[in-house]
């Protein structure tokens, strides 16, 4: 008796908090809606097999419940039940599965107006390609990848030339357009993730995939990592902004093409290695580990760090000076801080770049004054 009432009160709690809970879906921000519908549809059917189960279950208890004198029957086989099993079964099978594999059939059926961008992931950044005035957007290979091209865009392709470049985690859109989203990863497996878009696509190392969508909301938007990609996959977000068709078209304008990126920098001035030092930074994710306010990160953060005195994992006291700073960015493995993981990656920066990154350390490391 005692699990039959337990039972009975899973499903009454289990109903109650799926109408009180605070945690739901937010409204959603695209042409998706059928998603919220296929999801709808797979909690009404499953939450209907999960009150029925544990009802029927509680009154065989109670109604079979064992007393003085009454046997039970051995029924081996019973057609009956057995067809009433499957055909529920089936019907409930069919209902969850037809309404994905039709909302699916739609999500990889790119309509013909649709734009195009690429979204490109590493640990633990995104970037962002938009097509030029030719609306093409250039090939690209790991082959032509380095600190200047972090993209991998191939130089000797006409069509990379004019492709508008955004090496920040910050994406604008454009309310109202279908975009088809390319998605490639420079490592490994990650998953582009806007909640409120719904729509959501692996990264694939070695391949290119795609979905698409339409905003229809203006707002501004979390980006996610829904793979888990490593031990800074928490910090791998940024954020969309959806927002008016001329807004759009005057940050798209604003964003450096790949033929200016390829320009040399000037940076004999303090002024200019900084602000090389602030694009390295950002282009090859030093940011995505590193905090400029403080905060805990994948990495010790940049606030107050020039001139601090570190613990290193074998326990020496190192300050943080020029030299150092070459080291832990050319040979990152020679010395950990101690309470950090060993995982940034080899990094190939000349001479320039990395008094560029030292600079650009410095400016950071000292706290902005008060207004």
């Amino acid at each position: 008796m005692a699990i039959a009432i337990a039972l009975i009160l899973i499903v009454i709690a289990s109903v109650a908090f799926h109408y009180y809970s605070p945690w739901w879906l937010t409204p959603a921000a695209s042409n998706w809606g059928e998603i919220d519908d296929a999801f709808t549809l797979t909690i009404i059917i499953t939450g209907a097999f999960f009150i029925v189960i544990n009802l029927l279950i509680a009154w065989i208890v109670i109604r079979y419940r064992h007393k003085p004198g009454r046997k039970s029957t051995y029924q081996p086989e019973s057609k009956k039940l057995e067809a009433w099993l499957i055909g529920l079964t089936t019907v409930g099978i069919v209902a969850l599965l037809a309404p994905g594999l039709v909302v699916y059939g739609k999500f990889v059926t790119v309509p013909e107006e649709a734009q195009t961008f690429e979204v490109v992931g590493e640990q633990w950044k995104w970037s962002f390609r938009f097509p030029g005035k030719d609306n093409q957007l250039g090939q690209s290979g790991i082959q032509f990848i380095s600190p200047t091209n972090p993209l991998g865009l191939d130089p000797d392709d006409p069509a990379s030339t004019d492709d508008r470049i955004v090496l920040g985690p910050e994406l604008h859109l454009p309310l109202f357009t279908s975009f088809k989203v390319l998605l490639r990863s420079k490592d490994v497996l990650h998953d582009f993730n806007v909640p409120q878009f719904r729509a959501k696509m692996d990264l694939v190392p070695g391949t290119v995939t795609y979905f698409w969508f339409t905003p229809t909301q203006r707002g501004t938007f979390d980006i996610l990592c829904a793979e888990l990609c490593g031990i800074g996959h928490f910090n791998m977000r940024g954020r969309v902004i959806v927002e008016d068709d001329a807004n759009f078209g005057v940050w798209l304008a604003s964003q450096p093409t790949f033929a200016d990126s390829q320009q040399p920098q000037a940076s004999s001035d303090t002024t200019n290695l900084v602000e090389l030092g602030k694009t390295l930074s950002e282009v090859n994710g030093c940011i995505a580990c590193h905090s400029l306010d403080g905060k805990p990160g994948v990495g010790p953060t940049w606030l107050g760090l020039y001139g601090k005195t570190e613990l290193m994992s074998d326990d020496a006291e190192v300050v943080v000076d020029d030299a150092y700073l070459r080291t832990a960015i050319l040979n990152a493995g020679a010395e950990i801080v101690k309470g950090y993981p060993a995982i940034m990656p080899v990094y190939q920066f000349n001479d320039q770049e990395v008094e560029a990154i030292i600079a650009y350390i410095k400016a950071v490391s000292e706290p902005s004054p008060s207004p």
